[in-house]
């Protein structure tokens, strides 16, 4: 019996925590779990909207609808986790432990960024080819997009996971970090890492470069086009729509990339646990106010349900 939990205790990481050179971890992680409760009542009621109000049953809500999905599914990759180790004092995470929280949230987040990339598409059609808008963006394409975006996520978790997990360690199996992500882990490596460095680099290409080439250049096919609108409120309408959903691409990809696309010698663990924070924490409890507050269609929807509950009671 000793001699096992002597094993498993060699295969466990320490987690640092958030912040852990903050002299306060107790207000960071109530901090965290209120954004964890924003983030699931936020996505949970903008999910419902969608489901309720038939004015909102179109290709961009069904898509969006997704995201909230996607966005309550990655918080709770890490908010948990670092709550639950903090109220039994303790920071171990087991191999399959750290190994599981790669996967989900490398899925989830290779999901997202593939899923951001078919939405900007889907803002293309509406703004440069709306007469066909109907035909190109169907409710089977929609399901096509969902289906590959988690495909997508799936096999690049599954690749970066299997490799990163086996990266050799030799140094104490301490992360800098509040959960376990690849560049903390490559860092315990004594030995030569480029091989999966390399990996993670190109994955990031296919994964992250690559999706947010394609939606710059989506979106000055968009803003071309509404440069040409004769109508002024047209124009506000596209430009409404669309800026919600550039604002989310911005809070989400920026760090992201910034995290997995430099070399290993300008990474920080400071660094990359500080921007860690905007796409696994800030941003999936943002994204349903910031498609609330700048959609009308989302506003009367929501409107729309209050009136009804007050006049129902």
């Amino acid at each position: 019996m000793g001699r096992s939990n002597a094993t498993s205790a060699v295969t466990d990481f320490i987690l640092l925590g958030l912040f852990a050179e903050f002299g306060y971890p107790g207000f960071l992680i109530s901090i965290a779990l209120l954004t964890y409760v924003v983030a699931l009542v936020g996505n949970a009621v903008l999910i419902l909207l969608i489901l309720a109000d038939f004015r909102l049953h179109t290709p961009m809500y069904f898509l969006l609808s997704q995201l909230s999905l996607m966005d309550a599914t990655l918080i709770s990759t890490t908010v948990p986790k670092m709550a639950t180790n903090f109220s039994l004092r303790t920071r171990a995470i087991s191999g399959v432990g750290c190994g599981a929280q790669i996967f989900f949230s490398l899925t989830v987040g290779g999901a997202e960024c593939l899923l951001l990339t078919l939405m900007s598409y889907d803002r293309y059609v509406a703004v440069c080819h709306p007469l066909r808008y109907l035909v190109l963006v169907s409710h089977q394409v929609c399901l096509r997009m969902i289906l590959g975006s988690w495909i997508g996520g799936i096999a690049n978790a599954l690749v970066l996971t299997v490799s990163t997990m086996q990266v050799p360690i030799c140094q104490p199996r301490v992360l800098h970090h509040f959960f376990c992500e690849i560049p903390a882990i490559l860092k315990l490596s004594c030995e030569n890492t480029s091989a999966y460095q390399l990996t993670v680099f190109v994955l990031g290409i296919v994964f992250m470069l690559t999706p947010f080439s394609l939606i710059v250049a989506s979106y000055a096919f968009i803003f071309l086009s509404i440069l040409r609108m004769d109508s002024r409120e047209g124009r506000k309408k596209a430009l409404a729509t669309c800026s919600s959903h550039l604002t989310v691409v911005t809070l989400y990809f920026g760090p992201t990339m910034f995290i997995y696309m430099r070399p290993d010698s300008f990474r920080r663990p400071e660094q990359n646990q500080a921007l860690s924070v905007f796409p696994t924490i800030l941003t999936p409890a943002l994204n349903p106010l910031i498609y609330s507050l700048r959609n009308k269609e989302v506003l009367g929807a929501m409107t729309k349900v209050f009136l009804r509950r007050s006049e129902s009671g």
